[in-house]
Order: C-alpha cells, then sequence, then structure tokens
C-alpha cells in the first residue's frame, strides 16, 4: 500500500471509454477489469504500478485525468488545502468504506485525496 501522502491511485474521465482504453491499453500495455459497468480497474505494469480506474462519464462531467494522494483524513487535508490557498471542489464522498475528495490546487489543477477503508 502507498505510504501517506503518497500518490496512490489515478483516475480518468471520459465520454469515450472504450476509446481510452484502446489508447492507454495499446500504449502503455495497461490492463482493464471491469469493476460496475461504468467504472474499470486500471493495472499498470511492474510490481509497484500505481493503480487507477477508469470512469465513464457519458456526459454528464468534464473528461479528466488526475492523481489521487493517500491522506490519513480527508477533512483535515481539505481544509489544509483551503488555508494554503487551495479549494474543494467536491466535498468528502464515501463509498464503499473509501472517502474520496476533489480539490483545486492555487494554479487551478485538479487533483482527489483519499482514505481506503480501515485494514
Amino acid at each position: 500500500m502507498t505510504a501517506v501522502n503518497g500518490i496512490g491511485w489515478f483516475q480518468i474521465g471520459t465520454d469515450q471509454p472504450a476509446e481510452a482504453e484502446r489508447f492507454y491499453g495499446g500504449l502503455f500495455g495497461w490492463t482493464f477489469t471491469e469493476a460496475v459497468p461504468t467504472y474499470k480497474f486500471i493495472k499498470t505494469p511492474g510490481e509497484d504500478g500505481i493503480p487507477g480506474g477508469l470512469a465513464d462519464t457519458s456526459g454528464g462531467g468534464p473528461n479528466h485525468a488526475v492523481f489521487s494522494v493517500l491522506v490519513a483524513d480527508v477533512d483535515a487535508t481539505c481544509a489544509a488545502a483551503e488555508a494554503a490557498g487551495g479549494k474543494v471542489l467536491v466535498k468528502r464522498v464515501a463509498a464503499e468504506g473509501t472517502s474520496i475528495a476533489h480539490l483545486l490546487d492555487p494554479a487551478g489543477n485538479q487533483f482527489q485525496i483519499f482514505k481506503p477503508p480501515a485494514a
């Protein structure tokens, strides 16, 4: 597992998931496994490859590619980001025990933070 404050996940959101799967799979050798009909897990090569996800936005949100930083406390990290000049774009949401929030850095670049379920 990635250390706290390390990059532990990435996500690609697209309204053309089959094309993204073809592109990234062919270019980098990434493999894709369906989690639910609108989301696939991505496995990158190597023992230490960073896992990720491919989300089908179906045009309901912007296309994006973001990295996710594992944090000890999502709410505290949101507060610290705002204090440092960032912005919380999407407040903490929980899904299957994982808490996730979307932030913007001071330049407007989007990234995610997450805390996985307790082991």
